[in-house]
């Protein structure tokens, strides 16, 4: 059977191709494109600007199951039919069924006699083919189609990125039920049924018992856990505490991970017992009662202390950040008080003046000054200050400015907002100071490091240098260093005689870099280095293994059958036997000498993390590795996230939450990366 020959299109007799995708009108020259043999555009354009009817390919047959009629001599006794209007009238083809629908209505979206694209509001003409649009797809969004497909999320994937969104950035739950909010999903996907709040909280569940279970087998895989008790307020009639842990992994890598997050009670006081209740059942229902090494807590009573606490089974250690707080507070006078409350009614004036912006904004162009914002500090953190401070003196001569210029400011507002120089000197002291108290935090407060080992360093670092009073120190902040210095030597328990017996302390001795411990006197180092000792030797008695020391018990040889050298070497081996393998060694165990070896090794840079350090030099220092695994475990300070700030805005969106709901999302919020 011979291959039929494709008719040409009608089409063609009004226009020529002119380039690989491009076809041009013979009558007004119109440009249109062209792909794939397709002329529906050029059939469209013929009706609709020539008003000249071209009829389909399709027409011409008799039906679509019929095969293309080859060509025969005409038979002079038939009659030839030329007229359209004369010819005997056809059978209407009948319309053929398509067995599944294209990928490309998924993009777009059919008015009236044009189609929409959704993704750039293009309008394209209609005449029942899908090859505009598949050509408008791959040359205007190549990054969609595949294979001339289009590949949308299904809605199943938009669901999941919907709960997502809720956990990650903590929007209530309730958001899924604004108008707006699905009047844009309906908009951007085709056809999708926007979950429900219950839908949406059933799918958290499910999210939570998936997380929770995945936490659970990291947990049995380690030895030791630290806690961090981290107490917040959502409402003032709303408190919270957020139980989290953190711990080494057998290849060194530093995690944490929210636990759970319970209400307290609203009305009174906490106490201590209550607490340490929410605590021991977090550790019970996580099955890690046995690995609780310390607990952190940001509590500034110190509810939770090894005394207050009479069942505590863990050291309980307050959160540095708080300590240095509190010795902040203790050391600002009323005279910086005052200075810091005229510094702010200036930021406050400049903040909500109109006028007063606009024209400090034309003095910082005029005078090349950074174009910043003036910060305002905020009670509840005191290192705000340290940024207002900056910037005021960043700021402070365009400041000056345009408090001068009497058409921007009156002559009352400037005397009652200007700061004399005196002031403008403390606050140039007084800064400096603060940032260096500002950075102790930032580096206590890392998350890329185990942060309690340089609490010690960093604290004495911070009384014998930085607030060590200076000749040129005006009188408020000559007060401010003596009285946080004091403060801190309280908080701290630097004078301690029990100092060495500190986890902190312990975990500055297993961090390589501070194990020298130079901050401290000759006596304290060496009761830091007994104390190591000490530890290393409760270890060896908790790991020994009875059976082993039965099957180390000697036996004297029979030496009367053996030849001369195995006389000799008999004799060594008896004499090894009779006077014990250490008797040549200055060390009475090994776990001795591994700790002398460890300290007279030499300390890396400041600037490597001791649990890279460790993971390299675990085969050289076996039981001080597993040390180091329970102490650098322990974070310096509490969750920072969940302070009065966050606790404030996630109380405006979530009253209704239940506390069961508001453990879960704190849950999935913290660990979306465990």
């Amino acid at each position: 059977m011979k291959r039929t020959v494709r008719k040409r299109s009608p089409a063609w007799g009004y226009f020529e191709q002119v380039g690989a995708n491009l076809v041009s009108c013979k009558k007004c020259d119109a440009k249109l494109k062209y792909c794939g043999g397709a002329t529906s555009t050029m059939i469209s354009h013929m009706a609709a600007k020539h008003h000249v009817s071209i009829p389909l390919r399709s027409a011409a047959r008799a039906s679509w199951n019929e095969p293309t009629p080859t060509w025969r001599a005409p038979d002079p006794q038939e009659e030839t039919v030329s007229n359209p209007d004369t010819a005997t009238p056809e059978r209407e083809p009948p319309e053929r069924k398509r067995n599944m629908r294209s990928s490309v209505w998924d993009v777009f979206v059919k008015v009236d006699e044009e189609v929409h694209c959704k993704l750039c509001d293009t309008k394209l003409k209609y005449m029942s083919s899908t090859t505009s649009m598949m050509y408008h797809i791959k040359n205007k969004h190549t990054e969609n189609p595949q294979n001339n497909s289009v590949a949308m999320p299904t809605h199943a994937e938009v669901t999941k990125l919907v709960t997502s969104m809720i956990e990650k950035d903590m929007f209530p739950i309730s958001v899924v039920d604004g108008d707006g909010f699905r009047a844009l999903l309906t908009r951007i996907v085709h056809n999708y049924n926007v979950p429900s709040a219950e839908e949406v909280t059933r799918s958290i569940e499910s999210h939570y018992k998936e997380k929770a279970a995945d936490l659970r087998m990291q947990l049995a895989k380690v030895e030791k856990v630290a806690l961090t008790a981290d107490f917040w307020t959502a409402m003032p009639f709303q408190k919270y505490i957020t139980v989290s842990c953190s711990f080494i992994t057998e290849d060194w890598q530093g995690k944490s991970a929210v636990l759970h997050t319970h209400k307290l009670s609203s009305g009174g006081q906490l106490r201590a017992d209550c607490v340490s209740e929410k605590l021991f059942s977090t550790t019970q229902a996580w099955v890690i009662a046995g690995k609780v090494h310390a607990c952190v807590h940001n509590n500034k009573e110190d509810l939770l202390s090894n005394q207050g606490v009479a069942q505590a089974t863990w050291d309980y250690i307050s959160c540095f950040a708080t300590k240095l707080q509190l010795a902040v507070s203790d050391g600002l006078s009323d005279d910086v008080l005052q200075i810091i409350s005229a510094a702010g009614r200036l930021v406050w004036h400049f903040s909500h003046s109109s006028l007063a912006g606009d024209a400090l904004e034309q003095k910082q162009a005029q005078m090349c000054l950074p174009q910043h914002k003036l910060i305002r500090s905020n009670k509840a953190r005191w290192d705000t200050v340290c940024d207002m401070f900056q910037c005021l003196l960043e700021q402070r001569w365009a400041i000056k400015a345009v408090l001068s210029d009497r058409t921007v400011t009156s002559k009352h507002e400037a005397q009652t907002l200007e700061i004399g120089d005196d002031c403008w000197q403390v606050i140039e002291n007084f800064t400096p100071v603060l940032a260096t108290l500002k950075w102790a935090t930032t580096v206590i407060s890392a998350e890329t490091e185990a942060s309690i080992s340089n609490i010690y360093p960093i604290t004495f670092s911070l009384i014998q240098t930085h607030l060590v009073p200076k000749e040129n120190d005006v009188e408020q902040v000559l007060s401010f260093k003596l009285a946080v210095q004091k403060s801190l030597r309280d908080h701290m328990e630097v004078d301690s005689s029990d100092l060495a017996s500190k986890p902190a302390l312990i975990a500055s001795m297993l961090d390589p870099r501070h194990k020298h411990l130079s901050f401290l006197t000759p006596t304290g180092r060496l009761a830091a280095k007994v104390k190591l000792h000490e530890l290393v030797l409760k270890l060896d008695a908790t790991t020994a293994n009875p059976k082993d020391e039965q099957q180390e018990t000697p036996v004297t040889p029979d030496l009367s059958q053996a030849t001369p050298k195995q006389q000799t070497s008999d004799t060594k081996n008896t004499m090894m036997l009779l006077l014990g393998d250490s008797y040549s060694s200055s060390y009475a165990t090994d776990s001795e000498a591994q700790v002398d070896y460890y300290l007279r090794d030499i300390a890396p840079s400041l600037d490597i993390n001791p649990l890279d350090w460790w993971r390299l030099n675990e085969p050289r220092f076996p039981k001080l590795a597993t040390l180091a695994r329970h102490y650098l475990c322990i974070p310096g300070v509490s969750l920072p996230s969940l302070l009065s700030d966050v606790g404030q805005s996630f109380a405006t969106m979530r009253t209704r939450l239940t506390p069961e709901h508001v453990n879960m999302m704190v849950f999935l919020n913290r660990n979306a990366t465990i």
